[in-house]
Order: C-alpha cells, then structure tokens, then sequence
C-alpha cells in the first residue's frame, strides 16, 4: 500500500511523538549534533540501512560534526507516516 500524506493536524499529533523535530519548507527537519566526524558519519551509516530497508530515504547533509535531516514521501506528496517512522529511528540510533 502507498504512503498517503498527512494532513496537518495529523502531522502537528506525529510531532509530539519525535523529540526536536519540526516542519522546515514543508519537510520533517533535524539537525544532530555529535562529538566528532566519526560520530555523525557512523550515525549515517547507520541509518542507511534503515533507509534501505525501509525502501525510504532521507534528504541529508553533512558537515564535520553534524547531520542534517529533511523527510519527505515524494510519491506521497508531502510528510507521510513514513518519514515519522524513520525519525523516529534516527532519535533511537542517535540515542
């Protein structure tokens, strides 16, 4: 079965269930921060495979110590349960 988008008061109820997320360009945002390049790379390196698993993958950036997260479900049309299932992934690994 296909993701179906969110409306907005199912994405502002999801929102309460992630720690630090928010909605940015109309995208589920995050920024981690780590202790050293190593860090954030493993923690990438982590979640792709959770990303391919999921048949889901995030849009990211990396910058020495941080990792930048935006989710979206492009076939969807916008944020599905899908990218809240992965953050929620990704606030687990992060620990």
């Amino acid at each position: 079965m296909a993701a179906k988008k969110l409306s907005d008061a199912q994405i502002q109820a999801n929102l309460e269930q992630v720690d630090g997320w928010t909605i940015e360009d109309g995208k589920l945002h995050k920024e981690f921060q780590f202790d050293t390049f190593v860090t954030a790379f493993g923690f990438m390196a982590q979640l792709a495979l959770v990303a391919e698993s999921m048949n889901h993958h995030p849009e990211w950036f990396n910058v020495y110590n941080r990792v930048t997260i935006d989710l979206t479900t492009h076939d969807a049309g916008g944020i599905s349960d899908l990218d809240f299932q992965w953050a929620k992934q990704a606030d687990a690994i992060s620990g």
